[in-house]
């Protein structure tokens, strides 16, 4: 169960609806690294407010660094309302392709812009992967240098959302599946991630969410 729970909450909240102070970031595993930067927290909370939080399409919130204070990932409303546009520091903010792949902009005020569009790095590219509920390869800062989103031992996932509770509210409902189907990129998704294919059929749709909501220990 716990590995169902890991990996299926895919994406954590539907956007626009995160609460205040909470966060889809694993209570364990929630440490980047940078040689600069030292550890980078992204479930440190300043009064529970900063907390990061992965979204369907993009993230929010803030990663504490050691060294270098506050980084902040967004403020969870992009103007389009899926990707922030990142043409100026109005609109700016972190975001999640439909492949995984991060792009976008963060913004420390000790260290600047940090560029996690890294597609030029190949596989050590920063992304993160749906099937594995983990961030993966490096971002880059402009005055810190390479920033680890994982290692063999430390890495980001999410985590402590109950299974398949997208919102982190207690239950799970039809706001969750809309979630559940932005990510996967619609209805009828071809299987690229065969444990959400909880029926077997080749595609992903709402009987597999009912799956999912089955094995929820909260309230339906």
């Amino acid at each position: 169960m716990r590995r169902l729970i890991h990996t299926a909450v895919i994406v954590g909240v539907v956007a626009g609806t995160a609460l205040i102070g909470s966060t889809n970031i694993d209570p364990t595993d929630k440490y980047g690294w940078g040689e600069n930067t030292g550890w980078l927290n992204c479930r440190a909370s300043n009064g529970g407010a900063h907390r990061a939080v992965v979204h369907p399409t993009f993230l929010s919130g803030y990663v504490w660094g050691e060294n270098v204070g506050w980084i902040d990932l967004g403020d969870g409303t992009p103007v389009n309302g899926t990707h922030y546009a990142n043409m100026d520091g109005s609109d700016f903010g972190v975001n999640v392709n439909t492949n995984g792949d991060l792009f976008g902009l963060g913004w420390g005020e000790n260290i600047g812009w940090v560029n996690f569009d890294t597609s030029s790095a190949g596989a050590q590219r920063a992304r993160f992967d749906g099937c594995e509920g983990r961030f993966f390869g490096f971002a880059w800062g402009e005055n810190v240098g390479w920033v680890n989103l994982d290692d063999s031992t430390h890495y980001v996932a999410v985590g402590p959302c109950a299974f398949a509770d997208y919102e982190c509210d207690g239950d799970v409902d039809l706001d969750d599946y809309v979630a559940f189907e932005l990510r996967l990129g619609g209805p009828n998704v071809p299987v690229t991630c065969p444990v959400f294919d909880t029926d077997g059929d080749g595609d992903i749709d709402l009987r597999d969410f009912a799956a999912f909501q089955a094995g929820f220990t909260g309230s339906p």
